[in-house]
């Protein structure tokens, strides 16, 4: 690779928004292609209660520390996914997904309380007639 297609590949990766970057590149079949498994709709359930902010908008090091857990757990599903052999090993990489998600979401709300950083949670409930 000579020195300006690397700065071009540098550049395409600075211009990528860190959302898209952030998510998981294996996402099972798309709508259509076939069943999607009761593991892989409880990660996209634990995915979506990833902490899209840090806490009290405190970036510290428990923040950058969530940050590597969440992309290594990315990581990691994608490696599963490519080696998946049936769909038993399909079902185990995204239940061991959803459990390195919801373990380093716990860890790093655990943390920041146990620093005096308060983690709310609010919920929306359907209307009730009131």
């Amino acid at each position: 690779m000579n020195r300006s297609m690397l700065l071009t590949a540098i550049a395409m990766v600075g211009m990528t928004p860190m959302a898209a970057m952030a998510q998981p590149q294996a996402r099972g079949p798309a709508p259509g292609e076939g069943p999607v498994s009761y593991e892989e709709q409880l990660a996209s359930v634990e995915d979506q209660l990833v902490y899209e902010a840090p806490i009290a908008g405190v970036e510290n090091n428990y923040w950058f520390n969530y940050q590597t857990d969440l992309a290594e757990a990315r990581k990691e599903l994608t490696k599963d996914l490519r080696h998946s052999s049936d769909a038993e090993d399909n079902r185990d990489a995204w239940e061991e997904y959803r459990t390195e998600l919801a373990d380093a979401r716990g860890d790093y709300a655990k943390e920041m309380a146990e620093k005096g950083y308060p983690v709310g949670e609010v919920r929306v409930l359907g209307s009730s007639g009131r």
